[in-house]
């Protein structure tokens, strides 16, 4: 290849010889690897990688530790803070073709797979165990992925995040060592919990070839409900009450009214133009049933609309949709434009405080920004729909973004309930953490001494 010298010429040659037709210069995949669902610019690898094991991983890392060239771990692409932007170069690693259901162990609710296999595949894999996997981040992402990033969605009030449901991973250490972590036990006080570590690490220490999860029975009784309120305050005081009065709501999803007008657009849905709550109830009969009644009385107090219902799975399924398709929702309110996905979380009895102050910032700012969120834990979004090209409407959005990181870190929660931190929020992460970063730049160091792994994410380090 032209203008390369005869060192760098040769990784790509051991790379080659290692993976033949897997591995790829081609211009158009390697800008389709350098980028996300955000607004953030794509940075193009070098090269593109396609794995099928966990031994090719650990070989592919150590060639490119030989030659000091960074590793980008690449699951979906569906990421929101520039994490598989490739800042520096080298190779984005594809494990899209790891994707194989390795075990199902359904007497003791736990399975294992490969880091490519995505939550639609492995609740399509074991829907006739009775169980499922409950984390639900809009998109089809890789669990592998799901595990690299902190994941979490629309089940997270009930059944937790990643953190909760990640028993065990492998992972291909920096200098192309496979190490495994955790174990199929529920608990365990043996050392150093190395899997948490790794769980929402962002492929900086590592990268996750297999995941060992957590799986839950599928409940007697599902029902969803759509409760649309006259104020938005009236919603978020509803779903505070809720968490508050210790229903074990699973589903309790807020959209303001600048994103239901978008959901009604985009999924050819017909609900009020009002902010609305989704709500989920699991259980058996009597007790969803118990669940939805004094989720009802809490609403009405609020005033709340009666309950409109989606009881059949199709019912169910094209609501929930809706909701996962909220992003690209917003976007197509503006034709051309980009998403600036954003998130906070903040502790639940500042929740009201903390959104209603930021729907004011954003009707000032005169920016469309939805607000959506995870209100049974405290997590909300806002999507920035911009144009990346005008630079004023861009530094309002960074504005409105900093007072929102700020309003939160004052009412004692986080620059990121679940985007992570990637290199979009790294100056937030200072704001937050500031006396922290130099505990996980040691870390960083520690394992990965070359910086070779998805560098310029989270913190930043000089190679040693």
């Amino acid at each position: 290849m032209a203008g390369e010298t005869a060192l760098e010429a040769n990784w790509l040659d051991e790379l080659g010889a290692l993976l033949g037709d897997r591995l790829s210069t081609s211009q158009a995949l390697r800008e389709q690897h350098g980028r996300d669902e955000s607004y953030h610019p794509a940075h193009a690898p070098d090269a593109v990688v396609f794995a099928t094991s966990t031994e090719e991983v650990a070989e592919i890392v150590r060639i490119c530790a030989r030659h000091r060239k960074p590793v980008i771990p690449f699951g979906t692409g569906t990421s929101l803070e520039g994490h598989v932007a490739a800042l520096s170069g080298g190779v984005s690693l594809d494990l899209s073709r790891m994707n194989e259901v390795l075990e199902v162990n359904a007497e003791d609710l736990d399975c294992k797979v490969q880091a490519g296999v995505t939550r639609k595949q492995l609740n399509d894999y074991i829907r006739d165990t009775g169980l499922f996997f409950p984390i639900d981040p809009g998109a089809d992402a890789s669990l592998g992925g799901m595990a690299a990033t902190g994941a979490s969605g629309t089940n997270a009030v009930r059944y937790g995040t990643m953190r909760e449901n990640v028993l065990g991973l492998t992972v291909v250490m920096a200098d192309g060592s496979v190490v495994h972590t955790g174990g199929r036990a529920r608990k365990s006080s043996a050392g150093y919990d190395l899997t948490r570590l790794m769980v929402g690490s962002e492929g900086t220490l590592g990268v996750i070839t297999e995941v060992r999860l957590r799986l839950h029975g599928i409940p007697e009784a599902v029902s969803s409900a759509v409760c649309a309120f006259p104020t938005l305050e009236g919603a978020v005081d509803t779903a505070m009450m809720v968490i508050q009065s210790g229903i074990p709501v699973a589903r309790m999803e807020l959209l303001d009214e600048v994103q239901m007008d978008a959901v009604n657009r985009n999924s050819k849905l017909d609900y009020p133009v009002q902010p609305t709550i989704f709500f989920e109830f699991h259980g058996t009969e009597a007790s969803a049933r118990e669940q939805a009644e004094m989720t009802g009385e809490i609403a009405r107090d609020n005033g709340g609309t009666d309950f409109r219902w989606a009881t059949r799975p199709e019912e169910r399924g094209k609501l929930w949709q809706a909701r996962h398709d909220a992003f690209y929702a917003a976007i197509g309110l503006r034709p051309g434009a980009k998403g600036w996905p954003t998130d906070v979380c903040v502790p639940i009895s500042r929740l009201a405080e903390c959104v209603l102050e930021t729907k004011r910032d954003i009707e000032e700012t005169g920016l469309l920004a939805p607000i959506v969120g995870h209100v049974g834990d405290g997590n909300f979004h806002l999507v920035f729909v911009v144009d990346p090209d005008d630079k004023a409407e861009m530094e309002k959005a960074a504005a409105l973004n900093d007072r929102l990181v700020e309003r939160a870190l004052r009412m004692e929660g986080t620059c990121t309930g679940e985007h992570g931190i990637g290199y979009g929020k790294m100056h937030l992460l200072e704001q937050e953490h500031g006396d922290l970063l130099p505990a996980m730049a040691a870390i960083k160091r520690a394992l990965d001494p070359l910086n070779i792994m998805n560098p310029g994410k989270i913190v930043r380090v000089d190679a040693n």
